[in-house]
């Protein structure tokens, strides 16, 4: 087998050239053609300094995913950089694409480094739940600084070339050729003496103001909280202040294990790889052609439609958006002007971007303006009279082959297709909303769905940068259908005494940005409602005929001050207190397992039970599903990894314990109790 390491002479440069695609990975072959690289500069007289470069479309993007959780390979990457940083002969990195984790450390293993304008560098290690550790923690610091090494280690955030540039990471930026540029600097830095190692810079981690640490973790609580990694990696960047380089990359290597051994690293590479295997479409063979997309057509442009939109018009793709009335037209397209022009202000866009993006929008009242579309995406009121009305006007003006979406968060797909004369065409895109922000699409595959069809909806949601997850039809599809019986609990758990404030606090103490209370109340708890103010059945129909709609009428499940701050509601107490006498229910007092056991274990049961009925293709993406359209925190990588985490007889245990208050509601997944008695998993072995 040929190394992806291969090295030739210019003049008296050796440039060094990696050539394993698809992003040039640190792999045990790269490490071993590095070290024999850098052999043979040093033994060869006619070589006077070494360019490192890497072929394709980036140089290193990181450590190569495919040796995760297998015995290490030799060398490993620290002392790969660290025999780069101790070669004799000057070495210069060439950095195109990205240098990212490892990448970036086998950069700062070198004495120069140039750099393209488009390059980007970053350590997103800790988006794995790791730090960088090859060094990374104790280098990054000494070249750019503290404060710039713990934003780029805590975040996993890249930056740009020129700010990596102005903060000493990149020594010069290249116009033109890159490998010409960098062998004619290598040439120009070939007799500098002594070679400047970034291991031996003390200037910019001496004096450091100790309380730069805390006010950095202070600024940052927010999106630190629950997370083991960002915290370890600013201790790592911590050391690199204290101690030398020597003793920094020990303590850099222990913190690197204790993350490595922990749960939440396992949970976040786990949720790595399930967020890559979601795009897999099951039974569909691997020729099947998308369909071209070249215009979108959007009936309904208020919040969804709106959103929906926006995504299509900032990925280049001209929108046609269908209002049944002026007024209504006029207000949406005014808040997607609104909505760009406050991501403009924020730096994401342009104010030419904005200009060229609502370009794009052809607002219209006539439907059949809907006619050369290539996709048409329903996104009107949550009724199927309504949505089978519109998919049957659809079916007389869609021109041939046109894609029929319905943006459904519940109803079935198949119901809407039976309004047309070519159900093949149909599929559901459920966007979370707001759908111009949120990355999850759930695409919603029908009885009669063709294949060309599902493959276009998972290539587009790419193309719009959502992450796709295929779902079946059945009530609310994957995540809204797991939402139903925590809800449930939450709701019962009420009338037996717990209050809202405490069963939130369960869920935002487990890592969830809300608990089921906060959520209903910033979503509207009039969302289905009936709208009768004298039709009074529970308690949000109580909250909703005293206008207690969340939010956006300052009342909910929480009264609300003119800042949207929440506090717990006497009324709403008042409510709960009349619901619990009429139904004759003693009030108790209610432990923080049992809330968990009540509301988060039935998640993992109805999970089960879409995996039984064939509703997901697979555990993992009902991950990928709560992760990124819920916020269930990344750190315990989903509901399913997180019940193997647990362990499934724990899980059914549990169930158990609760299955007599839980009543007649409640029915065990088959599948969960199999897995139980097997000592099986839903994600892994």
């Amino acid at each position: 087998m040929t190394s992806p390491i291969s090295t030739q002479k210019h003049g008296h440069v050796l440039i060094v050239t990696s050539n394993n695609p698809p992003v040039n990975a640190l792999g045990a072959a790269v490490r071993q053609g590095l070290v024999a690289a850098i052999e043979e500069a040093e033994a060869a007289n006619d070589v006077a300094a070494v360019v490192i470069r890497c072929e394709g479309q980036t140089f290193f993007a990181g450590a190569d995913i495919t040796e995760f959780g297998k015995p290490p390979v030799m060398p490993w990457l620290p002392e790969v950089v660290d025999r780069i940083e101790n070669c004799s002969k000057p070495v210069v990195a060439a950095i195109h694409g990205t240098a990212l984790g490892g990448g970036l450390e086998v950069a700062l293993g070198c004495h120069y480094r140039v750099a393209v304008p488009t390059a980007k560098l970053g350590v997103p290690e800790v988006k794995l739940g790791l730090l960088p550790g090859a060094g990374g923690t104790q280098r990054l610091p000494r070249v750019a600084g503290v404060e710039k090494a713990l934003q780029m280690t805590t975040s996993g955030t890249p930056i740009g070339a020129q700010e990596a540039c102005d903060a000493g990471v990149v020594d010069r930026i290249i116009e033109g050729d890159l490998l010409q540029h960098a062998v004619a600097y290598a040439t120009e830095v070939a007799q500098v003496r002594p070679l400047p190692k970034t291991s031996e810079r003390q200037d910019k981690v001496e004096n450091v103001d100790p309380s730069v640490f805390d006010q950095f973790i202070q600024a940052n609580a927010r999106t630190f909280k629950g997370f083991e990694a960002p915290m370890k990696n600013l201790e790592a960047v911590r050391v690199a202040t204290q101690k030398p380089y020597s003793e920094g990359v020990l303590e850099e290597r222990k913190l690197f294990m204790e993350l490595m051994s922990g749960t939440q690293a396992k949970a976040q590479q786990y949720f790595f790889f399930a967020e890559r295997k979601a795009a897999k479409i099951e039974g569909v063979a691997d020729d099947v052609k998308p369909r071209e997309i070249r215009k979108v057509g959007v009936i309904g442009a208020g919040t969804m439609g709106g959103g929906i939109s926006m995504n299509f018009l900032s990925a280049g793709i001209p929108v046609t958006i269908v209002e049944m009335a002026q007024d209504a037209l006029d207000r949406g397209t005014g808040v997607m002007l609104k909505n760009y022009q406050a991501s403009a202000k924020k730096g994401r866009f342009t104010e030419a971007q904005v200009g060229e993006f609502m370009g794009r929008l052809n607002p219209t009242l006539n439907f059949d303006d809907l006619a050369d579309c290539d996709l048409i995406i329903e996104a009107v009121f949550e009724q199927m009279e309504i949505k089978q009305e519109i998919f049957g006007r659809l079916d007389k003006i869609a021109k041939p082959g046109a894609i029929l979406a319905s943006n459904t968060s519940y109803l079935n797909i198949d119901e809407i297709a039976a309004a047309t004369s070519r159900p093949q065409d149909v599929v559901g895109l459920h966007f979370f909303s707001p759908a111009n922000v949120m990355k999850l699409l759930e695409v919603v595959r029908g009885a009669k769905t063709a294949d060309d069809v599902l493959v276009t909806a998972m290539a587009l949601a790419k193309k719009i940068k959502k992450v796709a997850v295929v779902a079946g039809v059945c009530y609310g599809f994957i995540g809204n259908r797991m939402l139903i019986p925590r809800q449930m609990e939450a709701t019962k758990l009420l009338l037996e005494g717990a209050t809202p404030a405490q069963i939130d606090k369960v869920h935002t103490d487990f890592g969830m940005p809300m608990g089921p209370f906060q959520m209903a109340d910033l979503a509207g708890v009039d969302i289905g409602w009936h709208r009768d103010p004298t039709r009074i059945e529970n308690i949000r129909d109580a909250l909703c005929a005293q206008d207690r709609w969340g939010q956006k009428k300052g009342a909910g499940f929480y009264d609300y001050d003119e800042k949207r701050r929440p506090s717990p509601s006497p009324k709403v107490q008042e409510i709960i207190e009349d619901f619990r006498g009429k139904a004759g229910v003693q009030a108790r007092e209610i432990s923080d397992q049992e809330i968990v056991e009540r509301t988060l274990y039935t998640m993992v049961n109805e999970g089960a039970k879409i995996l039984e009925e064939g509703m997901a293709q697979r555990a993992s993406d009902v991950d990928v599903v709560w992760i990124y359209g819920y916020g269930w925190p990344v750190y315990r990588g989903g509901p399913m990894h997180w019940a193997d985490s647990e362990g499934l007889p724990k899980i059914v245990e549990g169930l158990r314990r609760q299955e007599e208050r839980m009543g007649k509601d409640f029915s065990f997944s088959q599948l969960l109790l199999d897995k139980a008695e097997r000592g099986e998993k839903f994600t892994g072995r």
